[in-house]
């Protein structure tokens, strides 16, 4: 059988890569040093023409399974690695035949949870990383994705304003149906809390957990944050007909969490001035997309909702409330963020990606204003940022060679 690669790659390059070679015989110069979970397969990371590739050694049925299931999520705007292509027909030199091989996109400025979890960690940090991992298996549930395998190394997380955006990332075990059965629901989160313990258990005893983190206390944690979210998304709320502030409160809590609301299902409970409302909720995403309208910038959700206050205080401050939005963002870029960006000495263009420094310079001018007790003005904000914050942090970029 011929050597075959199917699917949507980007670089033809890709087709010359040594695939008569068992992935874990590939040559150094072939790789990048990127930190990953453990994985029952052999999975390694490559970078050709500046565009880093993983690549996991796997059967035929389960590599075109994969990335149709990878496919279908993209598709339908889930958090999840970007399929690229499968790789069929391997043969070694010797014509010994060879597992098939998946190609998906690196995921740029990620890294796997057992990295992070692996050293200091602030209890306020690890709260956000147990809401970025419940939001993302409750997102796959609304989408009727049965993941079937969650743990943390199957999970990558990335940089969101002040928060964690979680992402799929292996998919081998999943099933997508038009509706998830609360039977796959249950088994689900059940597989992520043992997975999840047992990984924790697996760091504390090479010395590898911060003494802080009880595992068993953060599996549950992860089970009891996924049980919240869900009821607040589905369940029903049972309001008097003058409460309506209480719909708005709803809606409020579900924007929090990251979550639009399309429309909202009221019906009359019988015999009862009553009614009982329940919002049909759609994937997360609201901000993203105004922005992108708006500005062309694609960002992570709450990096867009941090741009979008900016913008929004861009509008107030220079009296524009009345003009054109689209004409307001396009002067935001021009006049705001497009500078801050620029200022930035390309040197340190690796560090963080274009929206999360925007960011940490606007919550940077806040601290430096609130010492000063007035506005020490954007300029004056990003020096200090870059001189006394920047400079400091390591590279989040994928960067061929690194030892991390």
């Amino acid at each position: 059988m011929p050597l075959q690669m199917t699917g949507a790659p980007s670089d033809p390059d890709l087709i010359r890569l040594p695939w008569d070679v068992p992935l874990e015989e590939w040559p150094e110069h072939r790789l990048v040093a990127l930190p990953r979970g453990i994985s029952r397969h052999v999975v390694r990371f490559t970078r050709i023409n500046g565009t880093v590739y993983a690549i996991k050694e796997i059967s035929e049925r389960y590599a075109k399974r994969e990335y149709r299931l990878l496919w279908d999520l993209n598709r339908l705007d889930t958090p999840s690695v970007e399929p690229v292509a499968v790789v069929t027909g391997r043969e070694s030199k010797t014509g010994e035949r060879l597992d098939s091989a998946l190609i998906t996109s690196h995921l740029q400025y990620s890294l796997p949870y057992r990295a992070v979890l692996s050293g200091a960690l602030r209890p306020e940090t690890l709260e956000r990383l147990l809401d970025a991992l419940a939001v993302l298996i409750v997102r796959l549930h609304l989408t009727g994705f049965y993941w079937g395998d969650c743990s943390l190394s199957n999970t990558l997380f990335r940089r969101d304003a002040g928060a964690f955006a979680a992402y799929l990332v292996d998919a081998e075990t999943g099933e997508l149906h038009p509706m998830i059965s609360e039977g796959q629901r249950h088994h689900d989160i059940e597989v992520a809390h043992i997975n999840i313990y047992g990984e924790l258990l697996d760091l504390e005893a090479g010395d590898l957990l911060h003494p802080s983190i009880d595992p068993l206390v953060f599996a549950e944690q992860i089970v009891e944050r996924y049980h919240r979210l869900w009821d607040e998304l589905n369940s029903d709320e049972i309001i008097e007909e003058v409460d309506w502030h209480k719909v708005d409160q709803r809606i409020r809590r579900l924007n929090t969490l990251g979550f639009d609301v399309a429309e909202m299902m009221v019906r009359r409970k019988a015999g009862t001035g009553r009614l009982i409302v329940r919002p049909k909720v759609v994937d997360a995403g609201h901000h993203q997309r105004r922005l992108l309208r708006l500005t062309g910038l694609d960002v992570e959700e709450n990096q867009a909702r941090r741009l979008l206050n900016d913008l929004d205080s861009f509008t107030v401050t220079h009296g524009l409330r009345h003009e054109d939005e689209a004409i307001v963002a396009h002067r935001w870029l021009a006049e705001v963020y497009q500078p801050v960006i620029n200022a930035i000495p390309p040197e340190l263009h690796r560090k963080l990606e274009r929206a999360q420094l925007f960011h940490e310079v606007l919550e940077h001018r806040w601290f430096l204003s609130e010492a000063a007790g007035k506005d020490v003005g954007l300029a004056a904000a990003v020096r200090s940022y870059i001189d006394n914050v920047l400079i400091h942090r390591p590279d989040e970029k994928a960067i061929i060679g690194a030892e991390l």
